[in-house]
């Protein structure tokens, strides 16, 4: 991926950096692998915002990504490396020997024309999907499954890798993108390669109608509200909120521990992220 500067012909065009979008060769999506999603705006079934800031943004349909990759044994020919506007990784279209087609994360370097593979039987190259006890150690693996047959969970956005670390009597060590190392069942399938679009972190969208565009909506801070409206509201003149950052419903914001104590995958963790 390349990224495209601006000349400063408008505010909204002098600091926005975007994909040049080279490697995107799909012009138009299949249509029986995506499906129509309805924005909820933050909502839930009874019309309360559950989630702030949602709302509005440009119509999208959603790609249907094979991220359990059962189809094991038969090569695939890439035919198109697709955009995604609901996710920052770039879509490979795949199509099987029997004329399956599919979506897949597109690794680094993956290009038209190219084969993959799936199962035990697939070498350890990069777009093939394999069980992590196949992988040699040192290899990059991303779209990794937590539980075996589950369907990839971890490292699935742009730029994400994780390294194989050790392997021990069916289990598998990997560093996190994180830098946490965690163990997985051996029979977890991965996807050897990094996901793709490696630049997607520097793009700069240039204007808040852009951020519009995506769907988010305005966030404003606590300590420029009223005390009516906010706890860290309120104070003559400006204040920087005078009281322990918290939300709006009074929960401290900042130093607290969020994760469970007693959670089932800290037996798989061996060493914390940073």
């Amino acid at each position: 991926m390349g990224l495209k500067s601006y000349k400063a012909r408008s505010d909204g065009m002098r600091f926005r950096v975007s994909a040049n979008f080279a490697e995107i060769t799909e012009k138009k999506p299949v249509k029986s692998l995506t499906k129509a999603v309805r924005k909820t705006a933050g909502r839930n079934n009874q019309g309360r915002i559950t989630t702030r800031h949602h709302g509005g943004g440009a119509k999208q349909r959603l790609r249907i990504v094979d991220f359990k990759r059962t189809k094991f044994d038969v090569e695939a020919t890439v035919k198109d490396i697709a955009y995604d506007p609901t996710r920052s990784a770039y879509l490979a279209l795949i199509e099987y020997a029997d004329g399956v087609k599919s979506y897949i994360l597109a690794p680094e370097g993956l290009k038209v024309g190219m084969k993959v593979m799936n199962g035990p039987n697939a070498e350890a190259t990069v777009g093939n999907c394999l069980p992590l006890v196949q992988i040699p150690l040192g290899l990059m693996v991303h779209a990794i499954e937590l539980v075996p047959g589950e369907g990839a969970k971890v490292a699935r956005s742009a730029g994400n890798e994780c390294q194989i670390m050790a392997r021990d009597n069916g289990k598998v060590t990997l560093k996190m993108p994180s830098g946490e190392v965690r163990i997985f069942n051996g029979r977890c399938l991965a996807t050897v390669g990094s996901v793709g679009n490696k630049d997607w972190d520097s793009i700069s969208l240039g204007k808040a109608g852009r951020k519009r565009h995506l769907g988010i909506r305005p966030t404003v801070r606590g300590v420029a509200m009223n005390p009516v409206d906010h706890p860290m509201g309120g104070g003559e003149g400006r204040t920087s909120g005078g009281s322990h950052p918290r939300s709006p419903w009074g929960q401290l914001a900042k130093g607290g521990k969020t994760r469970p104590k007693r959670k089932a995958s800290d037996r798989v963790i061996v060493k914390r992220r940073k």
